[in-house]
């Protein structure tokens, strides 16, 4: 049995222990500074508890002892050090971040690993499985032209002018709108700015927008330079929270005060677990001579387990970073160093017992995910 050190009882968190102790093939240690937090995890999982600042290398390594890997479900701002504590422990490491600076630390530390120890960041849904299915789309062309990643966790009853609720970390929330967005345009990787790039679409009959955003594309970047015209990474909304969200971070200046929008937005901006992730990846270049398109299309709704209300984002991206972790142990990945997201195999990742909460189609009347992907001649 693998012992998992994970940091964060939050919403992804817990979510995290609860998939990975109901295998009966990990046992769990769950560091927080939130005393509360970690006892109200332990009424529902059974699970060890340590109290853990991760600022703090004594109490990291401290946690550490024993674990064969730790997964980190804190902001990102702790993300390096913890990456740092795994070399020093001997162990593997795994985290969701968004954070493009954040990962490129978590490589240079990747550099000195050991054999069997592996660093593999951005295990989420963007990135994290929306970089996946892109790489697996791109693999049917003789040439590439275009890779288009839509990614986006809305409320199933928006309600308010945003038309947005609260799903997931607000510091990465207010990273990918604020950061510069790493993109590949006419065969060069350059820089645009976040919030631009305005698009709309519908699917399903919904109408959505979606626009330039930080970090979607992981390493996407580097992985196909030189292959494509032009990548590049939006998150889907719907339409009208671009504009509000430009007024207040553009106009109002909010880029420069980020703890004065994470207040604002985490007192004004209720939590929903009532959600619905859309992944929309459309990839097209010339296959046999003919300018060939397909998509990879999902749905994937909030669902009831075990009596409990799991939002859609919980479910994905938990089973993001838990079937990392289970493909690591099988041997399935590579066995040293830093691990890209796409360098994971789709049908491998699907057939995971966790990688399936991308494909089981449950209820018809309320899929837990419906996915679809189409090729246009």
């Amino acid at each position: 049995m693998r012992q998992i050190l994970l940091l964060g009882s939050g919403i992804i968190g817990r979510t995290i222990a609860r998939f990975l102790v109901s295998t009966g093939d990990y046992r769990v240690r769950v560091g927080d500074v939130d005393t509360e937090a970690l006892a109200r995890l332990m009424e529902h999982v059974d699970v060890e508890t340590v109290t853990v600042d991760a600022a703090n290398p004594q109490q990291l390594d401290a946690a550490l002892v024993g674990c064969d890997a730790v997964i980190s479900a804190l902001s990102f701002h702790f993300n390096v050090g913890v990456a740092q504590a795994a070399a020093r422990a001997g162990c593997s490491y795994f985290d969701l971040t968004e954070d493009v600076e954040t990962s490129r630390a978590v490589r240079a530390v990747a550099e000195d690993a050991k054999s069997g120890q592996i660093f593999m960041p951005q295990c989420g849904l963007a990135p994290g499985f929306i970089s996946i299915v892109a790489h697996h789309l791109t693999k049917t062309f003789d040439q590439l032209e275009t890779v288009y990643m839509r990614v986006g966790a809305l409320p199933l009853f928006p309600s308010n002018a945003l038309k947005y609720n609260l799903t997931w970390s607000t510091d990465g929330l207010i990273n990918e709108y604020c950061n510069p967005c790493e993109v590949i345009y006419d065969g060069r990787r350059i820089d645009v700015l976040p919030l631009e790039g305005l698009e709309e679409f519908s699917l399903d009959g919904v109408r959505y927008e979606a626009f330039n955003t930080s970090g979607g594309l992981g390493t996407l970047c580097e992985s196909l330079d030189g292959r494509v015209r032009e990548l590049n990474y939006k998150t889907v909304r719907y339409i009208g929270h671009r504009y509000l969200m430009h007024l207040l971070v553009n106009e109002l200046r909010m880029r420069d005060r980020r703890e004065v929008l994470k207040d604002i937005l985490e007192h004004s901006v209720p939590v929903t677990f009532q959600d619905v992730v859309v992944t929309f990846c459309t990839v097209t270049g010339m296959r046999d001579g003919q300018l060939v398109q397909i998509s990879d299309a999902r749905k994937t709704y909030h669902q009831q387990v075990d009596g409990e209300n799991w939002s859609a984002i919980q479910v994905t991206t938990a089973a993001g970073i838990c079937t990392a972790v289970d493909l690591h142990f099988e041997g399935r990945l590579l066995n040293r160093g830093f691990v890209r997201q796409e360098e994971v195999d789709l049908d491998t990742f699907l057939a995971n017992r966790f990688g399936r909460y991308y494909q089981d189609a449950g209820p018809t009347q309320a899929p837990r995910c419906a996915s679809q992907i189409s090729v246009e001649p």
